[in-house]
Order: C-alpha cells, then sequence, then structure tokens
C-alpha cells in the first residue's frame, strides 16, 4: 500500500465577497458616530447641542490620526508582555500590501484596521454624554488623544490582540462588551468624579431639548450596529456572522420593550426616551455575547440588560454622580451585563463550542467574564481618572460657572444650534405682516 500522503491546509485566499462586506461594515460602524451625536445632541439642553455634536465629531479626526501613527500597532501588533502590541512597520501604514491578508482571513489588513479604526473612534465618544454642559472642548480633545492612547488601545490588545491576555485566557467579547462599552462607561465614571456636578445638578430641569433627534440618532446607532456586530466576524463563511446579526436585532428588541414596561409600572408612562434608551441599552448588552447565544439566549440577554439599565440610571440621584446622559447606566451596566451572562446562557453552537451555566458548561466561562470584566473596569475607571485630574489641575477641564449657566455653544463655539431671530409663523407672522401693512399705509395717510 502507498504511504499516506499529508496535504498542507490551503492558505486562505483574498475574498471579494467577505472584504465588501467588511467594507460596507465598516461604513455603517462610522455611520453610529454620528448617530451617537444626534442621541446625545437631542438629550441635553438647547443651549448645550452643538457642543455635544462636536463632541462626537472630534474623535473621528482625533483618533483617525491616532490610529494611522500608531494606534493599529499597538493595539494589533506583535504582543509583549501580553499587554501591548508593537509592529514598526505597520507606524504610519507605509509598508502593509494592498493585498496582504489579515492572518488566517480572507479580508486584506487594510480593511480589518479599518474597521477596526471605527471601534476605536466611537469609543471615546460614548464617554462624552457623561460630561454634557461643562467641560472645555480643548481639554476634550486632549483627553480623547491620551485616553485612547493609554488606555483603549492596550484594552483593544488585551482583549482582541494574539497574544493579549484576556484573549488567551478564553474570554468572549465578540464586538466590544469589556473594550468599549465597559471601557468606556468605567471612564465616564473616572471623569465626572473628577470633575464634579453640573451647575444645578438636581435642582434646574435638564430635560432633552428634541426628543426627535434622540429617536434619530437610537435608529442610526440600530442601524449602524449591524455592522458593528455582525462585521465582527469578519466574514460569514460559516454562518456566525448572521447569527450575530440576528441576535442583534432580537436583543435590542427585548430590551427596549423590557425598559418600556419597567418604565410604565415605575413611572407610570411609555417614554420615547425610554424607548431609545432601552434599544441602546439591548445593543450595548448583545455586542459582547451574540455570537455566543441562541435566539431564545439573545432574548433573554435583551430582556436582562433592559431592566438592569432602566433601574441603573437613577442611581446618580441615590449616589450623587452626575453622570449627565447615562454612560454609566447604560453603558457600563449594560456592558458589564451582556459580558457576564455569556458565562450563563452560551450554548456551545455559535463562535466556539463553550457552554454556559444553563447549558450544562458549569461556572468556568463564567468566572473567565468576570476576570475580563472587572479588570478592564478598574483599570479604565482609575487612569480615566488620573488623566482627568492632570488635565484639570493643568489647563482646567470644566468651563467658567458664568459660560456653564449662559450655555457652552456660544462660549466653546461660538454658535448656537437654533437661530430663532428670524423665525416666526401662523399667528405671529401674520401679526408681524399685519403691523408692516397698517405701518405703511400710516405712511401715505400722513403723507
Amino acid at each position: 500500500m502507498a504511504p499516506a500522503i499529508t496535504l498542507a491546509a490551503e492558505a486562505p485566499k483574498l475574498s471579494a465577497a467577505n472584504t465588501g462586506f467588511m467594507l460596507i461594515c465598516s461604513a455603517l460602524v462610522m455611520l453610529m458616530t454620528p448617530g451617537l451625536a444626534f442621541f446625545y445632541g437631542g438629550m441635553v439642553r438647547v443651549k448645550s447641542t452643538l457642543n455635544m455634536l462636536m463632541m462626537s465629531f472630534i474623535s473621528l479626526g482625533i483618533v483617525t490620526i491616532l490610529w494611522v501613527l500608531y494606534g493599529f500597532s499597538m493595539a494589533f501588533g506583535t504582543d509583549s508582555g501580553s499587554i501591548i502590541g508593537w509592529n514598526s512597520d505597520w507606524v504610519g501604514l507605509g509598508n502593509i500590501g494592498l493585498t496582504e491578508l489579515w492572518p488566517g482571513y480572507t479580508i486584506p489588513v487594510f480593511v480589518f484596521l479599518v474597521f477596526q479604526l471605527m471601534f476605536a473612534i466611537i469609543t471615546p465618544a460614548l464617554i462624552s454624554g457623561a460630561l454634557a454642559d461643562r467641560v472645555k472642548f480643548s481639554a476634550w480633545a486632549l483627553f480623547i488623544a491620551l485616553w485612547a492612547t493609554v488606555v483603549y488601545f492596550p484594552v483593544a490588545h488585551w482583549v482582541w490582540g494574539a497574544g493579549g491576555w484576556a484573549f488567551e485566557l478564553g474570554v468572549i467579547d465578540f464586538a466590544g462588551g469589556t473594550a468599549v462599552h465597559i471601557n468606556a462607561g468605567a471612564a465616564a465614571l473616572g471623569v465626572i468624579l473628577v470633575i464634579g456636578k453640573r451647575v444645578g445638578f438636581k435642582k434646574d430641569p435638564m430635560r432633552p431639548h428634541s426628543l426627535p433627534l434622540v429617536m434619530l440618532g437610537a435608529g442610526l446607532l440600530w442601524f449602524g450596529w449591524f455592522g458593528f456586530n455582525a462585521g465582527s466576524w469578519l466574514g460569514n463563511d460559516d454562518g456566525v456572522g448572521a447569527l450575530m446579526f440576528v441576535n442583534t436585532q432580537v436583543a435590542t428588541a427585548a430590551a427596549m420593550l423590557a425598559w418600556l414596561i419597567y418604565e410604565k409600572i415605575r413611572h407610570g408612562a411609555f417614554t420615547t426616551l425610554g424607548a431609545a434608551s432601552g434599544a441602546v441599552a439591548g445593543l450595548v448588552a448583545i455586542t459582547p455575547a451574540g455570537g455566543a447565544v441562541t435566539p431564545l439566549g439573545a432574548i433573554a440577554v435583551g430582556a436582562i440588560a433592559g431592566v438592569l439599565c432602566a433601574m441603573a440610571v437613577g442611581l446618580k440621584y441615590k449616589f450623587g454622580y452626575d453622570d449627565s446622559l447615562d454612560v454609566v447606566g447604560v453603558h457600563l451596566v449594560g456592558g458589564v451585563a451582556g459580558s457576564l451572562l455569556i458565562g450563563l446562557f452560551a450554548s456551545g453552537k455559535g463562535q466556539s463550542t463553550v457552554e454556559g451555566l444553563f447549558y450544562g458548561g458549569g461556572l468556568t466561562q463564567f468566572w473567565k467574564q468576570c476576570a475580563g470584566v472587572f479588570a478592564v473596569l478598574a483599570y479604565s475607571l482609575v487612569v480615566s481618572a488620573v488623566l482627568a485630574f492632570i488635565l484639570d489641575k493643568t489647563m482646567g477641564m470644566r468651563v467658567p460657572e458664568d459660560d456653564e449657566i449662559a450655555g457652552i455653544d456660544q462660549a466653546e463655539h461660538a454658535e448656537t444650534a437654533y437661530d430663532f431671530s428670524g423665525a416666526g409663523g401662523g399667528a405671529a407672522r401674520t401679526a408681524a405682516a399685519a403691523a408692516a401693512v397698517g405701518g405703511a399705509e400710516s405712511k401715505k395717510v400722513d403723507a
């Protein structure tokens, strides 16, 4: 009998389909940052609208440049001590071949890096919602640059980089429960503990000025999140990306309904703000878990997160920290819930064979999830607070109190979101026209 011949595994080849799919997903994730800007912008008072929009938009500029210069290398370069990556050939992105494939996949390195860039952009933008109304724009811009460098890039390596300690431990984070949402939520808490409360917190009404903008922003986030989540499998040759797409929709719907039911029982009304916030809570929670759970599991993850986040947003009044737009209540709590629930609901039929407690797998994965969750939470909380403290003691993080009261838009941007000087309609416009006509007739008589 002739000896058996062992054939080497065929190397991956560039897939036009997966490449096109990932470019579309990258564009969808980019859209999430303007969507976030509208979501946050509608939730603040009129006098802070532009500043809130700009706090998201500036991240598109700053993080993009840092990613090209060194961010991609730090996050996904060759591992060093399971803490950080580095690849000098990736500095400036000038030494990457156009058709060079991301190792083990069928898409170019350029496609992978631009997809991950969009994650790096939106993560610091998420923090901004906690700081509404009171932070100098220049200080915020510098904070983004420092925070991305010393917090986001290293944490992304821990969770997703080959050799990162959380990656090697087996912590499951499909699309960013730890690296994005817990990271941003913990950072938000760290910063607001340093800079303090808004003028008038718990005394003055601080209601959203435009709920239609909030709903528009939530809709754009929901739409873009399909790229955020389904794209994180870097292709769909085995159906896992499609599972994530379905679970994203399912969990978001469940969380929105759960938040509204809780709200009706607790406060007596189904609000548009509750619907938008519930949807975002579901999106956050399914982000780490969606590749590991079944659609029924996604309903459970979404519903649990919807109720927990709805309960959590009121904690700021109990404990006295001023999280302006509930970044802690939604992103930190939602991210923790979604990440830990993997340890209970992982089915072993999705992205891996890992099974959670309810599928006979015991608590092994749950403890791994705890390690990833609380390590990222603690690191981001402490380092973010230190960065905010240094900036506050050097250049000052907050605008003067008079500027905060008068409106941060005019003080920081020399603009206002809405120009009412020429506005008028209905009875007001008719009365003005009548007065003008009356004045003209009076002049004719006098003449």
